[in-house]
């Protein structure tokens, strides 16, 4: 397996993992497994929520892809398996430490993409509740929070 085709099931498996976290948001953690991310929308004190368990539902099958594929020259596994992992990374970036903040690295930013996805997410974060919500993805988000945040630099140049 050349290191180019190697890439890309990587990059393509992290691109295709943006749809699988939206499918899994909107209809496992807003389904069946919202025990574990009610305290997420409904913050309980301390560090870790019940939601960080999520963490390990997304490891596990990256590592397995990761350990077995290279145990038994599965390099397609494997580059599934990283893919997964340079997701996982870019979830924790953006969705921890970048909207909530939860390690305070970056705690201010007039990046319109920045700006965007934190308002997506405040939009996400306003239903308290498991059955009514919007924008279950990541890094991708409706045009409709680009447009707002737009709007608001306008008006803020003015």
């Amino acid at each position: 397996m050349s290191i180019i085709f190697f890439i890309v099931i990587t990059l393509t498996t992290f691109f295709v993992m943006e749809g699988i976290t939206w499918l899994t948001h909107k209809y496992v953690m807003h389904g069946f497994l919202w025990y574990l991310h009610e305290d997420h929308h409904q913050p309980t004190p301390g560090f870790f929520e019940k939601n960080d368990a999520f963490f390990l539902i997304f490891a596990i099958p990256s590592w397995l892809c990761i350990m077995l594929g290279l145990q038994h020259s599965v390099y397609w596994a494997a580059a599934i398996g990283f893919g997964i992992a340079l997701y996982g990374l870019g979830y924790f970036i953006v969705h921890e430490v970048i909207i909530h903040q939860r390690f305070k690295w970056f705690t201010r930013s007039n990046n319109t993409y920045i700006k965007t996805i934190r308002w997506a997410h405040k939009m996400h974060h306003k239903h308290l509740g498991k059955d009514e919500g919007e924008s279950f993805g990541m890094l991708l988000v409706a045009k409709k929070y680009w447009d707002k945040v737009k709007r608001d630099q306008k008006i803020q140049d003015k």
